[in-house]
């Protein structure tokens, strides 16, 4: 059964880091572009960061410069480093394949930047 396991969130204040894990199964994870979301309140789910088999990445023009997403396929899991936080950077995080097994959504890692 295909599941992904986000980490890594809470509450940091701006300026700050957090590093979120996402941890998949029931895909082969290695063959996989895997894509980092974020939905914040009363707002659509919008595409972060992405990171392609191959290991090359591609971000957000908000997220550009301060997230770095990488994987280790040996593990089946894909990161996100957020560093220099923004208080509009609050939001659910979710982690999915590209494209997105719809079906499939985890429960997301919450992230708080909140002086």
């Amino acid at each position: 059964q295909v599941q992904f396991v986000e980490s890594g969130g809470g509450l940091v204040q701006p300026g700050g880091s957090l590093r979120l894990s996402c941890a998949a199964s029931g895909i082969i994870f290695s063959s996989y572009r895997m894509d980092w979301y974020r939905q914040a309140p009363e707002k659509q789910r919008e595409l972060v960061a992405s990171i392609t088999s191959g290991g090359s990445t591609n971000y957000a023009v908000s997220v550009k410069g301060r997230f770095t997403v990488s994987r280790d396929n040996a593990k089946n899991t894909v990161y996100l480093q957020m560093d220099s936080l923004k208080i509009q950077d609050t939001a659910v995080y979710y982690c999915n394949t590209a494209p997105p097994l719809t079906q499939y959504w985890g429960q997301g890692t919450p992230v708080t930047v909140s002086s």
